[in-house]
């Protein structure tokens, strides 16, 4: 799931903030009743009321944490922009919980049932600093800064497994209403995805539409987003199943459900 932008403050064009709340319960117990393996959300996971104070959008963080945590398995966060709006990424990281990786890593990967799995963040200035919205940072303008590059280029090496890519920007272009959604320097990171021959499909949030698409030989699986519209009937998260053959998304709601082969 992607998008969730939890937060204590009426609703704005098409998000319901406070409705995300019920939403992840539903998500939960839904992943909980199918004995999910893992979760994961893709980015905005909390918002920012009108005030845009610190204590609130950290209260609405750990409120909604509270009931993410209510999954019987881990569970894992990818960074979004509205992650580090009016709290620091130190402070998200602080009160989120990814199951088994060290507190205070924004991107990290890990292994389950032979397939491995790499967690990207780009908030991110050019120069590597940390984005922080308070602070003047352009959210068009999200990076995969060198250091984090270096990292994936070894961690790929590292590995032998067919691996899927998690990350709340757009890793192709996509540019939406005028907006720029992708990662700025999405062609170097492109690169060192497609040269292992290991990455079978990038999941990502953020644009708020969903799409599938495929770019040499990987699949780009871009999600609605949870706050989006009233009531439950309007929520949307899904269920990956992985094998030999290929990834299957199995949709909830407004979700889509695709099955694509396996290129690795």
């Amino acid at each position: 799931m992607t998008d969730s932008h939890y937060a204590d403050a009426a609703p704005k064009g098409t998000r319901y903030y406070r409705e995300s709340l019920a939403k992840m319960q539903e998500f939960v117990e839904v992943m909980n009743q199918e004995k999910v393996d893992f979760v994961i959300h893709l980015g905005d996971f909390k918002d920012q009321d009108e005030q845009q104070r610190e204590e609130d959008t950290l209260k609405f963080l750990k409120d909604l944490e509270q009931v993410y945590a209510k999954f019987d398995g881990p569970r894992y966060h990818c960074l979004g922009n509205h992650d580090v709006d009016s709290i620091r990424k130190e402070q998200f990281l602080a009160h989120v919980e990814n199951t088994g990786v060290q507190s205070g890593k924004s991107y990290y990967s890990f292994d389950h049932k032979g397939v491995h799995f790499i967690v990207l963040d780009a908030n991110f200035h050019r120069d590597g600093r940390d984005h922080y919205y308070k602070e003047g940072a352009d959210w068009q303008d999200p990076n995969i800064p060198e250091t984090e590059l270096e990292w994936l280029k070894s961690d790929l090496q590292a590995t032998q497994l067919p691996t899927v890519v998690f990350c709340h920007h757009p890793l192709f272009r996509y540019d939406h209403g005028g907006s720029q959604m992708h990662v700025s320097n999405y062609q170097e990171v492109s690169k060192l995805l497609v040269e292992p021959g290991k990455v079978m499909a990038v999941f990502q949030g953020h644009v708020h539409e969903e799409s599938f698409a495929q770019e040499h030989g990987i699949h780009y699986v871009t999600q609605y987003a949870m706050v989006d519209g009233s009531g439950s009937d309007n929520s949307s998260f899904s269920i990956i199943e992985i094998d030999h053959g290929g990834i299957e998304v199995l949709g909830y709601k407004r979700a889509s459900s695709v099955k694509f082969a396996a290129q690795v």
